[in-house]
């Protein structure tokens, strides 16, 4: 926000050349979530893309309420992550490592068994070839032994020793090297043990590496069924060799990865039961030592807000001999010691009060006496030389400031003691401000100054006790005469909303930084050096301010160094409502700031350039006025140093539920100058 209290500007914050429309969806998304929670935001959005972003994060709120306030849940849930994450690697490690071992070992003994198998192969079709050489000279072109059976009976041979182990499959080769697998008495069908599908269980690229390259190859591949089109992983092993006629065929081994899967899947679900007894053991073990830490914690916090509320016997329970043990212990010995002191200052604070009232009380009746023989001397004054006529008129004077001084006391005394009843009626405020007038008129007279009301056109009516009311607006007026120098004062009403307020202005010497936050204080004076020759008792404000908390409402003070001052009385209209603004703006708009000049009531501008105009502030309701705080200070402006007026505040006869103007801030407490 501008420093000087202005409203930002609708574009601020947004790049130069940049239009909401080249803002991307998720940055609108933020923005709307921060307009939720903040209230304000840097860009429109749309009223769709906030309802949907306060649906999504209304359910969220009550989980991220309770993830910020409750730590072990934190712990908890963190430990719970971390374990996961820990057991998730070592499971994934763990099984790569079982993987890689089965099929090692499930290489070696599929080779081992498929070497065994083209032994048997090999064997088989060496006595054929020996009769081929025999008889190959002598018989000629006589006809050779066929090829295909001899086939089908070497597989079905080959294949009974490994039921459910191993499949086998005779394919016939490429002699050629053209793929077309056919023979040389002609097309040679593939023979398979069971139901395999030979064609489609083989892969193509390794029937073509086993036609031009020799040896022993293998091939990670799928098992085809011929009833079905669903797979089996397998490792598949083969190898050319020769039939009994000598021409080239290729035998294959299939082993497929049951047995392995089987193994892999068991070792799995127990890695993934184990993990998970292990994760909610660990998640247990966390929430138990944090609990162990928590709940003193805890308890700690709910004792300190007990003592707190005043619950000042309110101990912490201490078991064992560990840190929190002696966190308990030192926790229990301070509230001993607060209790103590609090308790010792209370009392003093009783003494002071019985004192101020019994001595109040007390003095009454010698003060009567006093004052029968003070006006006996003050009737026969004209008979005296002139310094003794003198002294009875200063003694009958200073009588009179005794009486009120005495009277002050035991009404601050019953404030607190707690004894002060309000006496609430509907009044006409203009009645009371008139009697006011009427009453400090003589005062004005001799100071010079006049005093004019505005704002007394409508009824000003409200529920309050007229004699206290009367007492505040008496003690406002007659301090704004004593310190107006002569000029005007401006007693101004108004009402609006559930508020009403009375204003008092003056254009006297006015109120230095920090002084509007002492102006109530007991026996305050602006000049403590400058003797008290003027003015009341110095608790007029003290028991103007208990007054207007007494009724439920504000008593506020703004000024500035040679501007004048304001002092604002704010009453709800019904007895015991709660304000939540002023009609009134604490700050006029006759002030300095607010006119844009300084100190010497020069226009606060560079030569040859306007003075600048006052930004607006936008009336924005809000739910309490800053200034309802007790002691929370007031509105002081300070001797202007460089920084141009700023804001205009809130305008003359806003509504109530606008708060107070100016940012000024009220304040509880004081007096000034020690005037009654």
């Amino acid at each position: 926000m501008p420093g000087n209290g202005a409203a930002p500007e609708r574009d601020t914050g947004r790049p130069v050349g940049t239009s909401s429309g080249g803002i991307s969806f998720f940055r609108r998304l933020w923005r709307a979530g921060r307009l939720l929670s903040d209230g304000a935001g840097a860009a429109p959005v749309h009223p769709l893309l906030r309802l949907y972003v306060r649906w999504v994060r209304r359910p969220l709120l009550p989980a991220m309420r309770l993830w910020r306030r409750n730590i072990q849940l934190r712990v908890v849930a963190t430990t719970l992550l971390m374990s996961l994450g820990v057991v998730l690697l070592l499971g994934v490690v763990v099984i790569g490592q079982v993987r890689n071992g089965l099929l090692d070992a499930k290489r070696h003994a599929s080779q081992s068994q498929a070497e065994g198998g083209f032994k048997a192969a090999r064997d088989a079709a060496d006595p054929g070839a020996e009769g081929r050489g025999q008889d190959g000279s002598q018989s000629g072109g006589r006809g050779n032994p066929d090829s295909g059976a001899w086939l089908t009976a070497l597989v079905q041979q080959l294949a009974s020793g490994g039921q459910g182990v191993y499949h086998v499959v005779a394919l016939s080769a490429a002699g050629d090297g053209s793929g077309s697998y056919v023979g040389a008495g002609g097309t040679r069908g593939p023979r398979a043990s069971g139901d395999i599908d030979p064609e489609r269980s083989v892969p193509a690229d390794l029937r073509r590496q086993l036609d031009v390259r020799t040896g022993t190859f293998e091939k990670p591949g799928t098992i085809k069924r011929s009833a079905s089109d669903e797979g089996e992983p397998a490792l598949i092993v083969g190898k050319r060799l020769y039939d009994v006629n000598g021409e080239p065929y290729q035998l294959y081994y299939l082993f497929p990865f049951t047995q392995e899967e089987k193994s892999l899947s068991l070792v799995k679900g127990t890695l993934a039961t184990a993990g998970v007894f292990v994760v909610v053991l660990l998640g247990a073990i966390a929430w138990l030592v944090v609990r162990q830490i928590v709940t003193p914690v805890r308890m700690a916090a709910s004792i300190s807000e007990r003592l707190a509320a005043g619950v000042l016997q309110e101990r912490m329970k201490v078991t064992g001999e560990d840190d929190i043990a002696r966190l308990g212990e030192a926790f229990n010995k301070m509230a001993q010691n607060l209790q103590v002191k609090i308790q010792q200052l209370e009392e003093l604070s009783r003494m002071q009060r019985r004192f101020v009232s019994d001595v109040s009380h007390e003095l009454r009746t010698p003060l009567t006496t006093v004052r029968m023989a003070a006006d006996v001397i003050h009737e026969a004054r004209d008979g005296f030389d002139p310094v003794t006529a003198r002294s009875a008129e200063l003694l009958f004077g200073q009588l009179d400031r005794f009486e009120s001084l005495l009277a002050d006391l035991l009404e601050i005394s019953r404030f607190d003691a707690g004894a002060a009843a309000l006496e609430a009626e509907p009044i006409d405020l203009r009645d009371v401000v008139n009697r006011v007038i009427d009453a400090a008129l003589p005062l004005a007279d001799r100071k010079g100054s006049r005093l004019l009301v505005r704002g007394g056109e409508q009824p000003v009516i409200a529920e309050a006790d007229a004699r206290r009311v009367e007492r505040i607006l008496r003690n406002l007026v007659v301090n704004a005469v004593e310190h107006g120098e002569g000029r005007d004062v401006v007693v101004r009403l108004a009402v609006a909303g559930g508020a009403v307020a009375v204003a008092v202005r003056d254009y006297g010497v006015g109120l230095k930084p920090g002084e509007a936050t002492r102006v109530f204080n007991r026996f305050w004076r602006a000049d403590p050096a400058r003797a008290r020759t003027t003015g009341g008792t110095g608790l007029g404000l003290s028991i103007a301010v208990e007054d207007a908390r007494l009724h439920g409402g504000w008593l506020q003070a703004w000024g500035e160094p040679g501007g004048g001052s304001q002092f604002r009385l704010t009453l709800p209209r019904t007895a015991g409502d709660t304000l939540r603004g002023s009609p009134i703006p604490l700050e006029p708009d006759d002030s300095r700031r607010n006119r844009g000049v300084n100190e010497a009531g020069v226009p606060q501008a560079l030569p040859g350039r306007q003075a600048p105009v006052p930004a607006q502030t936008r009336n924005v309701r809000p739910t309490a006025d800053p200034t309802a705080l007790p002691g929370s200070g007031a509105r002081v402006v300070p001797r202007p140093g460089g920084t141009l007026g700023g804001d205009r505040n809130e305008k003359n006869g806003d509504r109530a539920g606008h708060g107070s103007a100016g940012g000024g801030r009220g304040t509880t407490g004081g007096d000034r100058d020690g005037q009654a």
